[in-house]
């Protein structure tokens, strides 16, 4: 069995954050372990309270898991102070993971902000260039190029002037954008396209989270980058697709649904 860790906030209605990682993980047959960044209390109607984890108290839970258990690959959510930004950096450095995904969680589904602002220059300066893939969303690709994304040439040009900000690659999500829910990775130079159906369902709560935990299991397995991010994309649209209705906002997927 392959090892995986998430570094990110709790989700206390287990949509998004660590809860949604841990599923994903366990779906695929990856043993799931988490460093805590932060508790927020949220459900699919929105954010509405985040308590942040002190960097010296996520820095010892980084320790703990790399001296015993050491993941086969990362997963990083919600960071959303930059003295938790620079903790990670730090042990990063001396732990040197493999195969890290990071996702630049900057907003909630519901549209809550989950990102300080002063955090928002420490995680591309001091995270990003540790990263194997950053994978943001259309709303963040367009904070983190200055490019406004209107059509898929725009996700694409959003891809590579955050490629330049590091040495691995980037995945700009198209499920913002309407007609079809594209993605573009660009990695090593090379532009893929991943074309994917738009499922009619408005419970898209934890997408991001589900997508970035499910890439970061395939490469724990060693499955090379664009498959792992075909079958991450294949799973998301089946937990999509299988309907799950809960809340009152904008509710979570099916992470066990019948699809690996």
């Amino acid at each position: 069995m392959r090892k995986a860790l998430t570094i990110a906030g709790s989700d206390c209605s287990g949509g998004a954050g660590v809860q949604a990682d841990i599923k994903t993980m366990t779906v695929h047959k990856v043993y799931a372990m988490s460093v805590v960044t932060a508790l927020t209390a949220q459900n699919t109607t929105g954010v509405y309270g985040i308590f942040e984890a002190t960097p010296e108290f996520v820095a010892q839970q980084l320790d703990c898991v790399f001296t015993d258990i050491v993941p086969d690959a990362v997963k990083i959510g919600m960071v959303s102070g930059a003295g938790i930004i620079g903790a990670i950096a730090e042990k990063f450095k001396l732990y040197q993971p493999r195969n890290v995904v990071l996702d630049p969680v900057m907003v909630a589904s519901g549209g809550g902000k989950l990102l300080s602002d002063d955090a928002a220059e420490a995680l591309v300066s001091k995270l990003f260039p540790l990263a194997d893939l950053i994978t943001p969303n259309i709303p963040e690709a367009e904070i983190l190029s200055g490019i406004p994304i209107k059509q898929p040439a725009d996700m694409l040009a959003a891809a590579k002037k955050i490629a330049a900000t590091q040495s691995g690659g980037v995945l700009v999500k198209g499920g913002h954008l309407t007609g079809s829910a594209d993605d573009v990775l660009y990695w090593k130079g090379e532009v893929i396209w991943i074309h994917g159906e738009r499922v009619g369902n408005p419970n898209t709560h934890g997408t991001g989270c589900t997508l970035s935990s499910a890439i970061a299991c395939g490469l724990a397995y060693g499955r090379g980058m664009e498959k792992s991010v075909r079958d991450a994309k294949a799973y998301v649209t089946q937990a999509l697709r299988a309907g799950l209705d809960f809340g009152m906002g904008v509710g979570p997927l099916d992470h066990c649904c019948d699809c690996i």
